[in-house]
């Protein structure tokens, strides 16, 4: 086996667990006429086969191979079997309310309409009502939802799988990580060959940006009320209060932070405590349409799913927080003389990154839209979040101008935007970006959503910082599955998550203060030997500034 191998199997595993995990916890009770005891499949050159559900159960609760599922089982390599038969057994505790609510949302209908091209009925149709009740019959499970599980209650006597889709899905995402994999490798070499050419810095003698600055953080909250969109959203604001000493000179340019989805305040707050020691106001928003109190209670049956509006709001959230503490000055007269509202940064996280990336001058491809969107066949799971685009298209929605000029600089992190604004949106942007991505993202995977599109960008100041072995939730906190609105899996946080967040609160203050407040001094901490000097293992940081479109084609076409 080779080194590369070895290195896709734990992805292989996770992206496994979420693809079953994820999805099928993302997706009362009806009982079917018939339940699936057999799983037929079409293998070339051999021809048609079956296996009784009864074999894959016994191989699920006992690890015995019975004569039947010898000849299918004995061609996954030995140390695939045991990640096989622990998928089989994995419990996912969700609640057949959960499942209802999104299985009936639009975006919930596409996930099922897309698995149902991979599994169907006798008569080889995909069939979105029936793997649909055997989702929720199959979470109704006290012990909680499970993929035999699933294929016991599908109503149909024989489940067929769609072997050749399956097998192109698994030919494209084994095609997909080795360009992963050498892109990846191909930007560490590149942040070698450019720290080389910048080894006479010496940065143990610069201040540490990763130790809090020279201010104390205080924070107060506040409520935007857009009575224009009925939208209501609360605010806290984080400012640098005076130490022993120290004075501190208003006004503070603003950095706006915006969350993911399921997301809120606190996820972030660590950063903005970290910038205002360094004399940034910062503001964290959040966005009611798509924050964790709204994906809480619409899981909970209490609220409507999330809008393909949200597209819009989230930018617009941020204008009307910028526009309420320049304008309304009566409401916020403590704190007027406080904010430059000129010089704005924004930093977004996910679905923020978008947000971030739309106010920084990024525009919708329309044309990129409807070619991606009608059907949606990508393995990219945030593709199913953008092209909620296509239904604001479809219903001839008015999209305003979502550019703000008063956006200076933005810093995204696994930001999603390769469908929803690709190419031709982001070449728009005309400020300073950077662009951070985690190796083993499966939600808004790097080459597609980081490295790609920062190819696309036209600006004359770029940073893309790639962490190896990080995930979509390495830069984020408050992750404790007991509060959390979904649990997350420890796969899906990935080790050392508070080393990724160490490169969060340095890059961002170098980036800012050389991008809002134009402080040379910070310039050299936006390179590779930067990069190279605050790297820890196991989540070793590349940070490139030029990267052409063919020089990213070699790397994937690379040996």
């Amino acid at each position: 086996m080779t080194a590369r191998n070895k290195k896709q199997q734990p992805y292989l595993k996770t992206i496994l667990s979420a693809l079953s995990g994820g999805i099928f916890s993302l997706l009362s009770s009806a009982t079917p006429g018939l339940s699936a005891n057999r799983i037929a499949f079409y293998y070339s050159p051999l021809g048609e086969f079956t296996i009784s559900a009864d074999d894959i159960e016994i191989f699920a609760k006992e690890g015995r191979i019975t004569e039947d599922l010898a000849f299918y089982i004995n061609r996954i390599p030995e140390s695939q079997r045991g990640q096989f038969r622990q998928l089989l057994k994995t419990r996912f505790q969700v609640n057949a309310t959960l499942v209802s609510q999104f299985t009936y949302s639009q975006l919930g209908q596409k996930v099922v309409e897309r698995l149902g091209t991979l599994l169907q009925t006798e008569s080889r149709q995909g069939n979105f009502y029936a793997l649909r009740s055997a989702l929720i019959l199959s979470a109704n499970d006290p012990e909680g939802l499970n993929i035999v599980d699933v294929i016991r209650r599908y109503p149909s006597d024989t489940m067929r799988l769609n072997f050749g889709e399956i097998q192109g899905i698994t030919n494209e995402l084994s095609s997909l990580l080795n360009k992963r994999d050498r892109v990846v490798a191909g930007l560490k070499e590149l942040t070698t060959t450019e720290a080389k050419s910048q080894a006479n810095i010496d940065f143990s003698k610069l201040p540490d940006l990763r130790v809090a600055g020279s201010f104390n953080s205080g924070k107060q909250s506040l409520t935007m009320n857009d009575l224009f969109r009925n939208r209501i959203f609360a605010v806290d604001l984080y400012l640098p209060q005076t130490k022993a000493a120290t004075v501190a000179k208003p006004p503070f340019p603003l950095i706006v932070i915006s969350h993911g989805v399921a997301e809120d305040r606190e996820t972030f707050a660590y950063v903005a405590k970290h910038l205002a020691t360094y004399g940034f106001a910062v503001a964290v928003l959040e966005h009611p349409g798509s924050d964790a109190t709204k994906i809480q209670q619409y899981f909970s049956g209490l609220s409507s799913p999330p809008e393909a509006q949200e597209l819009i709001n989230r930018p617009l959230d941020v204008k009307f927080l910028l526009d309420e503490l320049q304008i309304n000055k009566k409401s916020y007269a403590n704190l007027q003389g406080l904010l430059n509202l000129q010089e704005v940064g924004v930093i977004g996280h996910s679905y923020g990154g978008y947000t971030a990336l739309t106010l920084a001058g990024a525009n919708f491809d329309i044309d990129g839209i409807r070619r991606n969107c009608n059907p949606n066949k990508s393995l990219n799971l945030s593709v199913f979040l953008q092209c909620r685009a296509n239904e604001l298209l479809q219903n001839k929605v008015k999209i305003p101008t979502l550019q703000d000029s008063r956006i200076k600089a933005v810093m995204v992190m696994n930001p999603l935007s390769s469908i929803v604004l690709g190419k031709q949106g982001l070449s728009k942007i005309q400020v300073p970006v950077m662009l951070m991505g985690g190796s083993q993202d499966i939600i808004t995977p790097a080459i597609p959503e980081q490295v790609n599109p920062f190819t696309w960008l036209q600006t004359k100041n770029k940073y893309l910082a790639i962490i190896d072995n990080a995930t979509h939730f390495s830069t984020s906190e408050k992750l404790d599955s007991s509060k959390g609105v979904l649990p997350v899996p420890k796969e899906l946080i990935g080790p050392d998550p508070a080393i990724a967040q160490t490169y969060v609160k340095s890059l961002s203050v170098a980036f800012f203060q050389s991008h809002l407040l134009n402080k040379q001094q910070y310039q050299p901490y936006l390179s590779a030997a930067y990069s190279q000097y605050i790297s820890q293992k196991p989540l070793d940081l590349s940070f490139v500034q030029s990267l052409t479109t063919e020089e990213l084609q070699k790397m994937m076409e690379k040996e």
